[in-house]
């Protein structure tokens, strides 16, 4: 008896249903990407003119890099995503475990009022942030890194619900009799979240420090109405270039961003998938 059974050919019909889905995910994957794979495309040519082709060039990516007032934009988005990301983590875990875990009254409330700054608009957002620290005279001609206060303040505002929504999502699979059988054994309440609860936590924790960094990284509208006069974020600086005209150097800017998104992206992935999206025992 054979040990490979044949292969059934597919009816006309359903072989027309793959077609179509296959075709239909390529045109949404073409959708997404076509933009990007041009821009970054286009950072290479040798003209000062994005639709005419006129070589290869890596030129425009050294003007990038020799220009100063692109790299502290740079700089300040990236301590800004940094910063906002390590503090909505740790308040966001916690709100997701204190909403998972504890009723008391208001819980509803609470709940809608975390899940605000996710639906109210950016433009809401922004000018509420402005008049908010206008009201309470926070001041803008703080010396670096302190001058990024207001930006941080506001970043951290609508990062954190993404990360109590991807942890609390991440919670609900929790056993919570393992946590239970660790304090039969003797755990404290903190060796037993640090032990059993936080390991289930990690893949949720990596997701959301990942979707805070990014939403962070390439904020605009919010960060235009925090910013100060001194200080100006890599997005708001891209704006202020576009303005005049699309050039290949704004086009290798945003490449190398691009590019360290990617980058970044990869290792969480590797880091989410080397925790196997289980708790580990101890």
């Amino acid at each position: 008896m054979s040990l490979f059974k044949p292969r059934v050919p597919l009816a006309p019909l359903e072989y027309t249903k793959r077609l179509w889905m296959r075709a239909w995910v390529g045109l949404v994957l073409f959708f997404l990407y076509a933009p990007l794979i041009t821009l970054v495309a286009f950072s290479f040519n040798d003209s000062k003119r994005n639709i005419v082709w006129r070589g290869f060039t890596l030129d425009y990516y050294k003007k990038a890099l020799d220009n100063d007032s692109l790299m502290i934009a740079m700089g300040n988005s990236l301590t800004i995503a940094f910063i906002s990301t390590i503090v909505s983590v740790v308040i966001g875990a916690l709100a997701a475990v204190m909403l998972w875990r504890f009723r008391f009254p208001g819980k509803t409330a609470t709940e809608g009022a975390m899940a605000l700054p996710i639906v109210v608009p950016e433009i809401c957002m922004g000018v509420a942030m402005l008049v908010f620290f206008a009201k309470i005279g926070f001041p803008t001609d703080l010396p670096w890194p302190f001058s990024l206060g207001a930006i941080i303040i506001a970043h951290i505002t609508f990062c954190f619900p993404f990360v109590t929504m991807v942890v609390r999502s991440r919670l609900t699979s929790f056993n919570r009799e393992e946590e239970e059988a660790a304090k039969d054994l003797g755990a404290t309440e903190w060796q037993a979240f640090r032990d059993v609860l936080l390991p289930h936590m990690k893949p949720g924790l990596v997701a959301g420090a990942l979707l805070a960094f990014t939403l962070s990284l390439d904020d605009f509208v919010i960060t235009f109405f925090t910013s100060g006069p001194n200080t100006i974020t890599f997005p708001v600086k891209v704006y202020s270039m576009v303005r005049f005209s699309v050039t290949p150097e704004v086009n290798a800017a945003s490449a190398l961003l691009i590019a360290l998104t990617v980058i970044l992206t990869t290792i969480a992935l590797k880091v989410q998938s080397r925790m196997g999206g289980t708790p580990q025992g101890h």
